[in-house]
């Protein structure tokens, strides 16, 4: 069972829905701390709110707070929550729609209420699949984010998966700092150049040094923050183009390499102290993973010894690649370095990881 999480944007909620909301997570909030020291939070129902105030509050949020906090209380490192939005299961929140016109329906502090919402193209695809009865609905949430608010959606499906490797299309993928990622299927590959996004990064970091010598820490934090969403923002267009590369090609099995022992190798000259997991290849691999997964592809990691040095005839020798140029000095087979990996990646040639296994 796969899942994921649909992010849908509350359209323009009013002056006084907003307020609600606030006023709903405060007491939501106050509430999840109170039960942190609650006794008898293993056999709390709904009433139990009775015993911490006399406002009236949604029971069904109450019993999503409850599930929560006995869920998070033995790993709540401090003796309070910040904030805990307030949560609805699949039984008091409802996706709705209306011609074009998609809304969702949830209990509030006086009434229950349908909310319109933003949707991109990719979330009807998966909202339709809701209401036709394909997916499942898990938990939800109302968080408010920059000054938005937003219902996060659970959904839960089975793909089917080809169990046997005998007749499966493989695609190996290799990453890298010259080029963020390589992908290779057959005697197809798509490349994903790493120039650009490398000097968009000095850019970042020359900006944070003139923003440290001013000591303006807070302009850094935010700038982190820019600098990691746009990481994130390109790590979700490069997956999806891999996937649809992947699914245009018939491709069964996708492998990369497990980068967990290579974690201070790859070194960049022009970036001095970034290697490569600077770029965040981890959570490119993962975006890869999730969307391979929604479309019936399966994913194996494999182990990195060697995918970089060992030419199509077996040939292994850390001579063999320079750069982005691969040349057997035992053979004299050539190809690009980055391809020659991916098609390493791809037949496994280390063996597999046991991640992900």
């Amino acid at each position: 069972m796969q899942t994921i999480t649909l992010k849908l944007e509350l359209q323009k909620p009013t002056k006084e829905k907003i307020s609600m909301y606030y006023k709903m997570t405060e007491i939501n909030t106050a509430f999840s701390n109170w039960l942190l020291h609650y006794e008898n939070i293993k056999t709390a129902t709904s009433k139990v709110f009775r015993l911490f105030s006399e406002e009236k509050f949604p029971s069904a949020i109450v019993n999503q707070t409850i599930r929560e906090v006995k869920s998070k209380r033995n790993h709540q490192r401090a003796k309070k929550f910040q904030r805990l939005w307030c949560g609805f299961n699949n039984q008091n929140l409802r996706v709705e729609k209306d011609h074009q016109l998609y809304k969702v329906s949830f209990p509030t502090l006086h009434k229950r209420i349908g909310v319109p919402v933003f949707v991109k193209k990719y979330q009807q695809y998966w909202l339709d699949r809701l209401l036709s009865g394909k997916v499942k609905q898990g938990a939800s949430e109302l968080y408010e984010k920059r000054g938005r608010w937003f219902m996060a959606i659970t959904l839960s499906f089975e793909v089917k998966q080809n169990s046997s490797e005998q007749g499966m299309k493989m695609m190996g993928i290799d990453v890298g700092l010259r080029q963020l990622a390589v992908a290779s299927v057959g005697t197809s590959t798509i490349f994903f150049n790493g120039r650009e996004m490398a000097y968009k990064r000095r850019r970042f970091a020359s900006r944070r040094r003139e923003l440290g010598k001013a000591k303006k820490l807070s302009a850094i934090r935010t700038l982190k923050d820019k600098e990691s969403r746009w990481m994130k923002d390109t790590n979700h267009k490069i997956s999806r183009q891999i996937i649809t590369f992947a699914w245009e090609n018939g491709v069964h099995l996708i492998r990369m390499e497990d980068l967990a022992g290579i974690r201070h190798s790859a070194k960049s000259r022009k970036e001095p102290g970034r290697n490569l997991h600077s770029w965040a290849h981890a959570q490119l691999q993962q975006f890869i993973q999730y969307k391979a997964q929604m479309k019936g592809i399966q994913v194996q990691y494999v182990n990195p010894k060697h995918t970089s040095q060992m030419c199509k005839n077996g040939h292994v020798n850390k001579r063999n690649r320079n750069g982005d140029r691969f040349y057997c000095i035992e053979c004299g087979y050539q190809s690009h370095a980055e391809v020659n990996a991916s098609i390493n990646i791809a037949k496994a040639i280390s063996g597999l990881s046991k991640k992900g296994l």
